[in-house]
């Protein structure tokens, strides 16, 4: 098979638990702290990785030379993703914190990309064989804009399928846009692409209406405990959420979402089984702590699918 090239960064997570968020000025104690590999990019490459029967996972980003560079490795490597990594000695490798709210399990994100946030389209062409080879090319908006905006350009000319997971939240030009064969937002996300609010299903067949006519070939937008939209110019079908248990944590849901979608994809699946395909890989993460850590294997995805 082809294989799915990433583009990213990779971040440490530093995931704090606690009952609320301190205020400015104030200290409250936790209850737990965690740290782990994360970044939207490594955790999509992970998810992929995990959930492929045969296609290679590239991921293209750059470290700093540093113990969180250790853990980027350590995880790749147990994950199976292939890394395609600039060291630069003249910044750190990204780190992120993560305050996950006790009773909820939902989370509020700072990311600090470091090295990752010095991906340059230079960068980006020196990998251009590479995401012309690809089935599926997947990047996200972590690391500048200008690099993801030379990736997309490379796969289209090379007539390869392009996901863009517009995180975090960002207005794009419609020329972006339009180089995006799917666009995977969630309802935040969709609401900075379009200003149309997001809090249903039906709202957000009017948000992805109003991407198609920005030039993206489908939207798919992820609504959290209510599944996936899919729109496109010919249908639109609203795919329930796949429950594989109790909800521990929301973190990485999206990320398992998109590597699980990008695989489908990659292996020839219709599209309505490719997001199918996707909320089980993050109805499974979401029972589980942390974000790389929490990605499930092939077989639990197919477990769950046949349910």
């Amino acid at each position: 098979m082809k294989p799915i090239v990433i583009l990213g960064i990779f971040v440490a997570d530093t995931a704090y638990r606690a009952e609320r968020q301190p205020k400015m000025g104030e200290t409250i104690l936790g209850t737990s702290f965690v740290l782990g590999p994360g970044g939207k990019g490594s955790n999509q490459s992970v998810a992929a990785a995990m959930a492929s029967s045969g296609a290679r996972v590239h991921f293209i980003t750059r470290l700093g030379a540093d113990a969180f560079a250790d853990i980027a490795h350590a995880t790749w490597a147990e994950a199976g993703v292939v890394p395609e990594v600039k060291v630069d000695s003249e910044s750190y490798t990204g780190a992120a914190y993560i305050f996950i709210e006790n009773a909820t399990g939902n989370n509020a994100i700072i990311v600090a990309p470091g090295a990752a946030g010095r991906v340059s389209p230079e960068d980006v062409e020196a990998k251009a064989d590479l995401i012309r080879s690809a089935a599926i090319f997947v990047t996200q908006l972590e690391q500048p804009i200008p690099a993801a905006l030379r990736g997309l350009q490379i796969a289209r000319v090379a007539g390869v399928t392009t996901i863009l997971n517009p995180a975090p939240a960002a207005s794009l030009p419609d020329e972006m846009l339009a180089l995006c064969d799917y666009v995977t937002p969630n309802e935040s996300e969709a609401e900075a692409l379009t200003g149309l609010t997001v809090t249903s299903v039906e709202e957000a067949k009017l948000a992805a209406a109003a991407l198609l006519s920005k030039g993206v070939g489908a939207v798919v937008i992820t609504l959290g405990d209510k599944g996936a939209l899919y729109h496109d110019a010919r249908q639109s079908v609203h795919v329930p959420v796949i429950s594989a248990g109790p909800v521990v944590e929301t973190t990485g849901a999206g990320d398992a979402f998109n590597g699980g979608f990008a695989v489908a994809l990659a292996e020839g699946r219709d599209v309505i089984d490719a997001v199918r395909f996707g909320c089980a890989t993050a109805g499974i993460s979401v029972t589980r702590p942390g974000t790389a850590p929490a990605m499930p294997a092939r077989a639990e995805i197919e477990a769950l699918l046949a349910q």
